[in-house]
């Protein structure tokens, strides 16, 4: 079962996450059935919330720089500040091409990371 396939939320949101993770490099697929997310070596590296807002996960210094460039800002979950994490503007959602650089990026950066152990 594809990644979204129950997802409730703005279907343009959807699609254009997923394009952006089909635009690159990375191999990664979107999981998740009604809350897509992508994640490596047990780490999620990003996701869609059900109000069609994407976050991505990134480095320290490459948070300052995404956050500098696109206004963007933390992201909070049921009342909880993600660290780590920044919403993508919906402008950047849309360019799914330049998006996709920065998920390689994000990529990259969550593969230095050991991996977490699995809860078997």
């Amino acid at each position: 079962m594809p990644g979204g396939s129950k997802y409730q939320g703005p279907a343009d949101a959807l699609g254009a996450y997923q394009a952006a993770v089909d635009l690159s490099t990375s191999g990664a697929e979107v999981k998740g059935a009604k809350n897509p997310y992508t994640s490596r070596n047990g780490h999620m590296f990003s996701f869609l919330d059900a109000t069609g807002t994407m976050a991505l996960r990134l480095s320290d210094e490459l948070t300052d720089e995404f956050r500098s460039r696109y206004q963007s800002g933390d992201v909070t979950q049921y009342g909880s500040t993600m660290r780590g994490y920044s919403s993508v503007p919906a402008e950047l959602l849309a360019d799914t091409r330049e998006l996709a650089a920065w998920f390689d990026r994000s990529w990259e950066w969550i593969g230095t990371l050991p991996p977490k152990p699995t809860k078997k």
